[in-house]
């Protein structure tokens, strides 16, 4: 009797988790559809500033969802505020853009809000669940200095992602002092990243995830073992969106981090960090997966589902490696000294910020070269039976860049030409490094011409031939096959 009794007990307990896994993966797909319906239709690119949230806070002042509080100024004196939702008994603190250049999760916060303030849609019930159960509070811009320049430090040129030991920031003090006076159950610290693997594979990480640790022994208590559980159901969820494009940080502890220092002051911290979607350089679908992933977060602290989490399972989500070059060309002849080699080349694309740090275009560099057979590109070139060249200069002087822009690029390209050059007392020079939509290379005057086989560390702009043909061209790190030549969105640059 007792051994039927324990396994109606297991069978029972088996059954609840699967409804509620069933329950959980329906949810995230209806918010997941919803997005676009939600989606705050004033911020649709990465590189906003304070100015253009603040009326997003203001007209919400009044409105009886919310509370609003100004808690304090960043070093240049903008007020940094804080939004609440919600009246229930867990506290949860979700702070953005302690780092200026990381905004897709600020983007995601005000999906979130307009979300708040739907109803009739299917979701009443769980908005209801989610405010009675919780109070949730918003910082959607901790480093508004750093945002206005679009860079990752303060204006004292601080990390203040490394300043929660010594507070020397404003906007450090600001947040120990909300966590300090809220005393949150959760917190979700919301950053982006740049360029990394999911393990050791082709796939960038679009999604990474820590659960920090407050000790040098990696030590887990409770507080952190239901870090590790919350990231677990996370990942699951987006799984089934963004397959194998989930990563971890290594949990090396960093005694001056603010997530660490959160997990060893009580509060469980979830650290969300925004990655690379291979054609959304907006990351308008990351932001759709922040919005879909933190609203079913919140639903597993609202009912503490979470803890049906294994969290032996966190192990099993590859860390972030660097595998993973934006572009590889793959076995390339190289003629050096008379003599030939095969080489891969690994360029990278970097953003460069324009016009008061509201824009970007990208400069492209060969970061390594060689044997590159455990890497892997993003974008590939099989150049088997392909010679590596640079490119030649055309030898016509252009008065400006809108000379250029009328030249049949095709043609310079079928022969060889990769840069022009313009006039010395050209108006560009003032620039420095520009771009164009040309797809070349432009020199200004006084700009020497780039010198033997292109290599590690060059700007990518070199030729594949084959017999004598070009057979494709990268111009600044994007590739152009002149068989099936679209230069229609060059990324050309200027030097």
């Amino acid at each position: 009797m007792r051994i039927f009794v324990s396994k109606l007990f297991f069978f029972c307990i088996t059954l609840t988790t699967v409804s509620s896994i069933a329950q959980s993966d329906e949810l995230a797909k209806r918010l997941f559809e919803v997005h676009k319906t939600y989606r705050e239709g004033s911020l649709n690119q990465r590189r906003f500033k304070q100015k253009d949230i603040l009326p997003l806070i203001a007209r919400r002042q009044g409105n009886p969802l919310y509370k609003i509080e100004s808690v304090g100024e960043s070093f240049e004196g903008r007020t940094i505020q804080m939004i609440k939702v919600g009246n229930g008994k867990k506290k949860v603190l979700l702070w953005t853009q302690m780092h200026g250049d990381e905004p897709t999760a600020t983007m995601a916060s005000f999906d979130i809000f307009n979300f708040m303030e739907g109803k009739n849609d299917g979701f009443d019930d769980y908005r209801k669940k989610l405010l009675e159960n919780t109070t949730l509070y918003f910082v959607p811009m901790l480093n508004p200095d750093g945002a206005e320049r679009y860079q990752r430090r303060t204006m004292q040129g601080i990390d203040m992602n490394r300043d929660a030991a010594s507070r020397q920031t404003p906007e450090a003090v600001i947040l120990k002092g909300l966590v300090d006076r809220l005393k949150p159950d959760f917190g979700f610290n919301l950053h982006d990243q740049m360029r990394y693997s999911a393990g050791r594979s082709p796939k960038v990480a679009t999604i990474s995830f820590l659960a920090t640790s407050y000790d040098y022994e990696l030590s887990i208590n409770p507080v952190r073992e239901r870090s590790m559980q919350l990231i677990v159901g996370m990942n699951k969820i987006l799984q089934k969106y963004i397959p194998g494009q989930v990563a971890r940080y290594a949990d090396d502890h960093e005694p001056r981090g603010f997530g660490d220092n959160v997990q060893k002051w009580g509060t469980t911290l979830v650290l969300i960090e925004s990655g690379v979607y291979v054609g959304d350089p907006e990351k308008q679908f990351i932001r759709q997966l922040n919005f879909m992933a933190i609203l079913s977060a919140l639903d597993k602290i609202s009912d503490n589902s979470l803890t049906k989490e294994k969290r032996d399972e966190y192990y099993d989500i590859p860390e972030n490696g660097r595998w993973v070059y934006d572009l590889v060309v793959r076995n390339a002849t190289v003629r050096q000294s008379g003599k030939s080699f095969l080489a891969d080349l690994g360029i990278n694309r970097t953003e460069v910020n324009y016009a008061n740090a509201t824009k970007f275009f990208y400069y492209s560099k060969i970061e390594d070269f060689g044997d590159l057979h455990p890497q892997y590109g993003s974008e590939e070139i099989d150049a088997t039976g392909l010679t590596i060249e640079k490119g030649k200069v055309y030898p016509t002087t252009y008065k400006n860049v809108s000379e250029v822009s009328k030249l049949n690029a095709l043609n310079l390209l079928r022969e060889g030409y990769t840069y022009v050059r313009l006039a010395t007392d050209s108006n560009t020079r003032a620039l420095g490094l520009y771009f164009t939509t040309s797809p070349l290379h432009i020199l200004r005057g006084g700009q020497p011409a780039p010198s033997g086989t292109p290599g590690l560390g060059n700007t990518a702009t070199f030729i594949l031939k084959k017999a004598g043909k070009v057979k494709y061209a990268v111009i600044n790190g994007f590739v152009y096959d002149l068989d099936n030549f679209n230069g229609g969105k060059g990324q050309g640059i200027i030097e």
